[in-house]
């Protein structure tokens, strides 16, 4: 229960209709147990971002999510650190590079695919790239290896807390990139029971799908 409160989760809420959109690419938003991420492809990823990247050649997905700094870090997961995680601290970007799809390294059933149209793409780029803190020469501060192969931690600008967690943070890049996630939203399940509801109905949308609802002339 304790790690579970230390954690990100997410409300249940009522998702309204996507705004129909002219789409130029697709978005994963993937879940992992407690915790929320979102991946977009390599190309749509601007130079500020890329220069995150590297030394690892080949990608095809970079995952971003948000935590508490020292809960991530640490190696410790004792009742004092689960505590201070629920306690206004600093943030950490943890960006997984992917050379595979995210439904083959997160699961399928884990990962949800929204289209999004030229705006959206171009404020989620700049929400992700303002979302890694600099120095002062403008460069990002790693805070060194994630806890897997392609993870790479980041200095993040936003404070976690127990009311902005890492799903609070997603549904807040989600919201900015125009995809309608309504708020707020702390618990993993708020944020993908919404995107679930908001790919089916774009999918329900497309001219493919009305075209099989409607009967055929006698």
């Amino acid at each position: 229960m304790a790690a579970t409160l230390a954690g990100c989760f997410a409300t249940p809420a009522a998702t309204p209709a996507a705004a129909p959109v002219t789409p130029v690419t697709t978005i994963d938003v993937v879940e992992g147990d407690w915790h929320t991420e979102i991946c977009i492809r390599t190309e749509d990823a601007d130079a500020r971002l890329l220069r995150l990247t590297a030394g690892y050649a080949g990608s095809r997905f970079l995952c971003f999510g948000f935590g508490d700094r020292q809960f991530l870090l640490s190696r410790e997961r004792g009742p004092m650190t689960l505590i201070s995680a629920l306690l206004p601290g600093e943030g950490a970007i943890l960006l997984t590079i992917l050379r595979d799809t995210p439904a083959a390294a997160f699961g399928a059933g884990n990962v949800v695919r929204l289209s999004l149209d030229e705006a959206g793409i171009s404020q989620l780029r700049q929400f992700l790239g303002d979302a890694v803190q600099t120095d002062a020469s403008g460069k990002p501060i790693g805070l060194g290896d994630g806890p897997y192969e392609g993870g790479l931690y980041f200095a993040a600008t936003a404070t976690y807390a127990g009311f902005y967690t890492c799903n609070t943070w997603t549904a807040h890049a989600l919201r900015t990139a125009g995809v309608p996630v309504r708020g707020p939203v702390l618990f993993a399940d708020g944020v993908m029971r919404q995107v679930r509801e908001i790919a089916a109905a774009a999918a329900a949308a497309t001219p493919a799908a009305a075209a099989a609802a409607t009967p055929a002339a006698p």
